[in-house]
């Protein structure tokens, strides 16, 4: 077994609001290889940007902040280093897609200027070679006339070109990891595939690893060897993608999956997962899944231990804890 190029340990996040503090990031564990591509999946609101954005330390501050755990990369837990050791280690050895092009794309900067950023600070390129180097970046992401896109403005483009612009930004080093944070959200269906092609092309070339946050359980099945189902802050399962397809184990897991439509599977309509994320600031007492679920019996009340199913698998539920 390949030895991880990334381990979340007890990891634990908090935010401050005028209500109370909300733990948004409760104990998780998690673990990426080198060349897998492993997902964070669940409903918006269980905490999975918030775990990306921990592993970096980009936390809206001072409101969110760090409590408790461990992010090792490689032999290097991240949460021990300083600001500017942190930096030398952002965009060079970690790459980041964030959810919306418009928020992360300067409006006064090139596109061409902000993909070759990152070879400013990380290489030893020259001003001619970045500019270069980021022509070929997007090339690579199949963007038609790249000499004139690298001198456009991120206005002057389409959503699905501008999530192109951030995917060769992030590539731009040929990060060892890169971190995904639901990089198609925004686009419509045939964009999504082919970014997502162009995506997983490109990880394949460079043997990049990928840790990809969505909700989109079909991306998760096209993209992923192994996935983590995030619930209320806490991780509830985790299998290789088949496995969890094929036999999910918690009630969570087989909620999202049958409220997803299948190619595959005559409908005439299809399961809604009923109720919402609780909210965090008093969340349910034990499983935090319970007020949801249809198999709650009163041992819920209390948490439930994780219960290792097989090497790649376990699951947070008293219906395997025996």
């Amino acid at each position: 077994m390949n030895r991880p190029l990334l381990r979340l340990i007890d990891l634990q996040t908090e935010i401050t609001t005028r209500e109370g503090t909300m733990r948004v990031v409760d104990n998780v564990n998690l673990e990426v290889r080198p060349g897998e591509a492993v997902a964070l999946v669940g409903e918006s609101g269980c905490g999975k940007s918030m775990t990306a954005l921990s592993i970096l330390r980009l936390l809206p501050q001072p409101a969110a902040r760090i409590v408790g755990g461990e992010v090792i990369f490689e032999d290097t837990d991240l949460l021990a280093l300083s600001e500017r050791e942190l930096v030398s280690i952002r965009g060079r050895d970690i790459g980041m897609i964030f959810q919306d092009p418009m928020t992360f794309l300067n409006p006064v900067l090139t596109v061409g200027r902000q993909i070759a950023e990152p070879l400013r600070y990380h290489t030893d390129l020259s001003a001619g070679a970045r500019k270069r180097k980021a022509i070929e970046l997007l090339e690579r992401m199949r963007i038609p006339d790249p000499e004139q896109v690298a001198q456009s403005y991120p206005h002057q483009l389409s959503g699905g070109m501008r999530q192109r612009v951030l995917i060769a930004g992030a590539l731009s080093c040929a990060p060892r990891l890169l971190i995904a944070d639901e990089p198609t959200t925004a686009l419509d269906v045939t964009v999504q595939a082919r970014i997502l092609d162009l995506l997983k092309e490109s990880l394949d070339e460079l043997g990049t690893s990928l840790l990809l946050i969505t909700h989109n359980m079909g991306v998760v099945a096209g993209m992923c060897d192994r996935a983590y189902v995030m619930y209320a802050g806490n991780i509830v399962e985790t299998a290789g993608v088949e496995a969890l397809f094929a036999e999910p184990k918690h009630p969570y897991t087989k909620g999202l999956l049958a409220s997803a439509l299948r190619h595959d599977q005559a409908h005439s309509g299809f399961s809604i997962l009923r109720g919402s994320v609780p909210n965090l600031i008093d969340p349910p007492a034990g499983c935090r899944f319970q007020p949801r679920c249809d198999r709650a019996m009163s041992r819920c009340a209390t948490p439930p231990p994780w219960t290792r199913l097989a090497p790649d698998a376990g699951a947070a539920c008293w219906l395997h804890a025996e």
